[in-house]
């Protein structure tokens, strides 16, 4: 019984914490302007650019590890973009808003290494490929 509930529990780990990264990215995907307009008011460089790379990061990052393939390279990916807009996004702790969301990040940064450092779990492509034969880095193969 503990088994299976470790076998669903990474499943839902990775639906939970890849899920918002799937909603901002569509939400990016529908508002451009506002968004590069943000991102440039944080004075990042090169706007459009910037904003290619969250929706990538986002919307392809939380959709893979959702599935679990490549999880934990993709869990780190997600881990660093969430430190790197926690940094640059919401720096103002006068605002305590922003440090809600600050801290928010931090968090999702913590959870994500969790997968780096364990994996996606038995529910994943990961264990699916590496049960077929398949050799993935990082793959936890089911038990």
């Amino acid at each position: 019984m503990i088994m299976d509930t470790t076998r669903y529990a990474s499943l839902l780990g990775r639906l939970l914490i890849g899920l918002p990264f799937v909603f901002t990215g569509v939400g990016k995907l529908a508002s451009y302007g506002a968004t590069t307009a943000y991102i440039a008011s944080a004075g990042l460089p090169v706007p459009p650019a910037a904003y290619a790379i969250a929706v990538l990061v986002e919307l392809g990052g939380g959709l893979l590890l959702i599935a679990g393939y490549q999880a934990r390279s993709v869990a780190l990916a997600l881990a660093v973009f969430s430190l790197a807009t926690a940094a640059v996004f919401h720096g103002n702790f006068a605002d305590q808003n922003q440090m809600i969301h600050f801290l928010k990040n931090v968090m999702m940064a913590g959870g994500l290494l969790q997968i780096v450092a364990f994996g996606a779990g038995a529910l994943s492509l990961d264990a699916r490929l590496s049960r077929d034969g398949d050799v993935l880095p990082g793959a936890v193969p089911a038990r």
